[in-house]
């Protein structure tokens, strides 16, 4: 400061020489921070995204607001199943008619599981996750609810995934089915989705179905013999178009319209998220793919 007093006195031209270098100096430092990442537009409906790691939200719309899910009810039907004590993954279920004949009459998605097959409940997960399998939901459902009729095993399963909302503290979640054909009560919000994904995620073999592309299973056919079923590809696009992606559900329906539960990681970062209600199977690639950018932006 002295010396800056004694230029002043000596020369005051110098001084305003050096004045102006100073005001060019600072506007350099001031334009230096980036630019503020503008929230995307998206299609959907609804609309959440989260740091994995912190829980901090990085985007909403909508995002508490209740709506149908569709299949991706799928993600607490795994994580009820994954979260059984003393669980065998490679425990087999005998595939039973009845879920074959579910699926037909819902004209639901599903695993083409053939009636007699012993299949493992590691590879009915894969069925549920990847093709979407509706029939893979019933035998998990069968399998792993308790009762002395089937009616009562999966009303049973289906209370365990409604006890797991609970203990997430969800206030918008209600599952009435194993699979999201619901009967009118079946439904969640985009952050509830999220956090259940989230949660979801922490199961290492959860982690691993939900990101591969596609599967093939031997099962045991009724007369012992070996049977390979057809591969099993991952509903999920972004696992082919976007960098980084790591899951991790779709879903769809009348009600539900596309929507997608989704997961990226990229520098060590990761982005979780949902879109609920948007128009296409597209569309709802396109509203994840903006809210990732968007996420990942802010994140920096």
């Amino acid at each position: 400061m002295k010396t800056g007093i004694q230029g002043f006195r000596v020369r005051r031209a110098a001084a305003v020489v050096v004045t102006t270098g100073a005001v060019f100096a600072t506007g350099a430092l001031t334009a230096a921070p980036a630019q503020a990442v503008t929230a995307p537009s998206i299609v959907a409906k609804g609309g959440y995204a989260m740091n994995n790691a912190t829980g901090t939200t990085l985007f909403t719309k909508a995002a508490d607001t209740r709506r149908s899910t569709g299949s991706t009810t799928k993600i607490m039907t795994a994580k009820v199943v994954l979260a059984q004590p003393n669980l065998n993954l490679d425990a087999k279920v005998t595939i039973q008619k009845a879920y074959s004949d579910y699926v037909v009459a819902n004209n639901a998605s599903q695993a083409h599981l053939i009636v007699g097959d012993k299949v493992t409940v590691r590879q009915l997960l894969y069925g549920l996750m990847l093709p979407s399998g509706c029939d893979a939901a019933y035998a998990l459902a069968d399998k792993f609810g308790s009762g002395s009729t089937r009616a009562a095993r999966v009303k049973s399963f289906i209370g365990k995934m409604n006890s797991a909302a609970v203990a997430l503290n969800l206030k918008n979640t209600h599952f009435d089915s194993f699979d999201g054909i619901g009967n009118g009560s079946n439904y969640s919000t985009p952050r509830d989705l999220t956090k259940i994904a989230s949660s979801a995620m922490k199961n290492s073999t959860f982690r691993t179905v939900v990101k591969t592309k596609s599967y093939t299973a031997k099962t045991i056919t009724k007369t012992g013999s070996t049977r390979t079923m057809a591969t099993w590809t991952n509903t999920n696009s972004l696992l082919s178009s976007y960098s980084g992606t790591i899951g991790v559900k779709t879903g769809s329906g009348p009600e539900a319209g596309a929507c997608l539960v989704f997961a990226a990681t990229r520098n060590g970062k990761t982005v979780i998220g949902t879109v609920l209600a948007s128009t296409t199977y597209a569309q709802r690639a396109t509203d994840s793919t903006k809210i990732l950018n968007y996420g990942f932006a802010r994140l920096g």
